[in-house]
């Protein structure tokens, strides 16, 4: 009945849905009830390691057999077959024969077969700026799918400083998720609790990653000293470090003076906090990493100024990556400036989408491997949530869209435009992501045992993007309007197909957590390096004792 009801959203003209039944009205205050019995028996929260757990191959049992596409992985594109069983690809190669009548076969002649999107950045269900995100995981996985995303990584964020009640949180409300996720966790505060939870988090929920706020002065900003013990513990756990990077303290100055000089409106938001801060930031963060010698991760990267603080880290050995997210690639500034405030606060995010010639910049580092792989910050908050902030920029609810959108505006503005490959498509939205999070190849590819996370993709089919046929739960879409080629016509989960001609078959309770384990790629010789460190210090001098 709930998979029902989504197929209705998902095919019913938008007139019709605003026009609801009482009994669809009735359904819909029913989900969340509905979501819990279907969470029973199928547990959200089955943990699987990426190594791979007894009875955590997903799947219905269906077998599948993708015939005549071009396979594309990160390394190579192949014409080639892909036999799917129990949730898992359990071959690849060149005309692998039907078998018997219980196989389903698709057609994929002229079009790619390519690994499932991993999304490395949401906020669903988040509690932020005195409201709650629009999607919840069920209506941000319905995006998601549809927009060929089979995988994304959400960040958790803890109950007053407590991690383990911030997963607890978060656990309730995966309940009702229809596809794969992971957790990142953020750290807002530090004390020895904080360091023994972290540990916690590592080894027994499988979450590797740690991100601290440079930003949100007064909730959720961290300051340097935080930030050099967070990094030095995550260092220990090989957990990589995140942050987001903007002087906290100087965008309160900036927000202040907007305010001064009579400046309210969404305009102010992108006035208090120029590219310069997100660069100061990154800058700063790179060189702290760098003392410790840990890896980090930068994520959404929105200007030239933190881009370059990137390049020049880079060039210098350092491990920093950096995430790009589709907004900032393809979108400017302008929009806040837009005379209507609905339209003008949707496109407020933080750090702010930039003016015209940062994307293009942004664009080139993501071709040349300076930016490696590609987000959301899926954020989303509705018109009338928005309209909080209508007095005051500064209580306009940060976030936009961006899960269902992201494989299209990639594929279109990227490869269309012939600015990166067909593999690296795959590695930006897919691969990189795996690897870093240490779940490659279980995802990120479609190689023989990952699981079946595939997506089939017509080139020569166009769209077009809006709020009116999205299925974030959103009205509005700071995409509204954009067309472009290259669809994602089919999108199995699992080895469950979820999304196919525009219909979505999805479930609430269907998804599973998918544990993360520590000491990915990036921490390959870090222990080598800091030997080599000791090694030149060319200290303690042995000294006798002075004269008196």
């Amino acid at each position: 009945m709930v998979s029902s009801a989504l197929l209705l959203h998902s095919t019913t003209p938008p007139a019709a849905r605003a026009m609801a039944t009482p009994s669809r009205r009735l359904l819909l205050l029913l989900l969340p009830l509905l979501a819990v019995a279907v969470a029973a028996s199928h547990p959200a929260h089955e943990f699987c390691t990426a190594g791979g757990d007894a009875g955590c191959g997903g799947g219905d049992g269906a077998r599948i057999l993708i015939k005549g596409g071009t396979v594309v992985n990160a390394h190579r594109a192949e014409e080639a077959d892909v036999y799917i069983e129990d949730g898992v690809v359990a071959a690849v190669r060149p005309n692998i024969p039907v078998g018997d009548d219980n196989v389903r076969v698709i057609d994929a002649t002229g079009k790619y077969v390519m690994p499932g999107g991993i999304d490395p950045h949401t906020h669903l269900a988040m509690e932020f700026m005195g409201t709650v995100t629009i999607d919840d995981f069920f209506s941000g996985h319905a995006a998601a799918l549809a927009g060929g995303t089979t995988m994304h990584i959400d960040f958790v964020i803890p109950v007053n400083g407590n991690l383990t009640a911030g997963l607890e949180s978060y656990k309730q409300k995966a309940a009702n998720a229809a596809m794969d996720y992971g957790f990142h966790m953020a750290i807002t505060k530090w004390n020895d609790e904080v360091a023994r939870e972290m540990e916690v988090m590592v080894k027994e929920h499988g979450i590797n990653s740690f991100k601290f706020f440079m930003a949100y002065k007064g909730s959720l900003m961290v300051t340097d000293d935080l930030l050099l013990q967070g990094l030095q513990k995550c260092k220990s756990l090989g957990a990589l470090a995140m942050v987001h990077a903007e002087n906290g303290d100087a965008v309160a100055e900036g927000q202040q003076r907007m305010i001064d000089l009579g400046i309210t409106g969404p305009e102010g938001h992108a006035l208090s906090r120029p590219p310069i801060l997100e660069g100061e930031a990154t800058a700063r963060a790179i060189r702290l990493a760098k003392f410790i010698n840990t890896p980090l991760y930068v994520v959404h990267v929105m200007s030239i100024d933190a881009m370059e603080e990137i390049a020049k880290a880079k060039r210098e050995g350092q491990r920093v990556i950096g995430e790009p997210v589709v907004s900032g690639l393809v979108l400017d500034d302008s929009w806040l400036w837009n005379p209507d405030f609905t339209i003008a606060s949707k496109y407020v995010m933080s750090p702010p989408i930039r003016e015209a010639g940062h994307s293009k910049a942004l664009q080139a580092a993501l071709s040349s491997g300076i930016l490696q792989l590609v987000g959301t910050d899926h954020c989303t908050f509705n018109s009338t949530q928005k309209a909080f902030g209508s007095d005051d920029f500064r209580k306009i609810p940060n976030g936009v869209n961006g899960l269902e959108e992201r494989m299209h505006i990639i594929w279109d503005s990227m490869v269309e435009t012939g600015k990166i490959s067909v593999t690296d498509y795959v590695r930006v939205t897919s691969t990189e992501c795996a690897k870093i999070f240490n779940i490659y190849p279980r995802k990120g590819a479609i190689l023989e045992g990952s699981d079946a996370d595939i997506i089939i993709l017509n080139p020569e089919r166009s769209f077009v993007m809006g709020a009116h046929t999205h299925h974030s739960r959103s009205n509005t879409n700071v995409y509204e309007g954009r067309k472009g080629k290259g669809m994602v016509e089919v999108t199995i989960s699992r080895g469950r197909v979820v999304w196919e001609d525009g219909v979505l078959n999805i479930a609430p309770g269907s998804g599973r957590y998918v544990r993360m384990l520590p000491f990915g790629y990036v921490f390959d010789g870090i222990e080598k390096s800091d030997a080599a460190y000791r090694a030149s210090l060319r200290a303690p001098v042995q000294r006798g004792k002075a004269s008196a």
